[in-house]
């Protein structure tokens, strides 16, 4: 097969974590809804996962605060972590969490929170800097159910709102923004 070969099994593509083809299976979990699932899966490839004891450090050998490129799956390497610092892998993560996830996505002048929350969840702060202007955001969901939602209601500055977005204006103020979930 080329290049895979190169690798012993269980290290990078052949086998074990390959992080970027994780968290687009998450992505797509997040997209179909599968919220349980998504998170289930966010919490087995989040470094922190990985280095929370002295005896996981130990396995996974590398910093648990960056993302890593891959997680060897065959002994003797099973659990260690490899590129690190030099992996794209960071940057599609932050774009799962803040964008799968969480839900947050800017287009232009608007701000759409269409967040996939974890039945744990009841709510969630977004504190959001646009520009020079600040817009301190909570989110609720009274049905407690998690998966995909919708806006029910969206206020800002206590005015309700008839749109599904914030809309963005750099007016250099402080904003307050409440969102009350629906189901989809």
């Amino acid at each position: 097969p080329g290049y895979i070969k190169g690798y012993v099994p269980g290290v990078r593509e052949n086998g074990g974590q390959y992080t970027h083809t994780a968290i687009w299976t998450i992505m797509a979990a997040a997209a179909r809804g599968d919220t349980e699932l998504a998170w289930e899966m966010f919490s087995m490839i989040n470094p922190i996962s990985h280095g929370d004891t002295p005896a996981e450090i130990s396995k996974y050998r590398v910093e648990p605060y960056v993302a890593a490129a891959d997680v060897y799956g065959v002994e003797p390497h099973t659990g260690r972590g490899g590129w690190t610092w030099y992996t794209g892998s960071a940057g599609w993560m932050y774009r799962l969490i803040i964008e799968s996830l969480l839900g947050v996505h800017l287009e232009v002048d608007k701000l759409r929170i269409t967040p996939c929350l974890p039945k744990a969840w009841k709510s969630l702060q977004i504190h959001y800097r646009d520009r020079d202007t600040d817009y301190h955001i909570r989110v609720d969901d009274p049905s407690g159910d998690g998966g995909r939602t919708s806006i029910g209601r969206l206020t800002l500055d206590g005015e309700l709102l008839s749109c599904d977005f914030i809309p963005l204006i750099d007016d250099h103020g402080d904003h307050r923004v409440e969102i009350e979930l629906q189901p989809s």
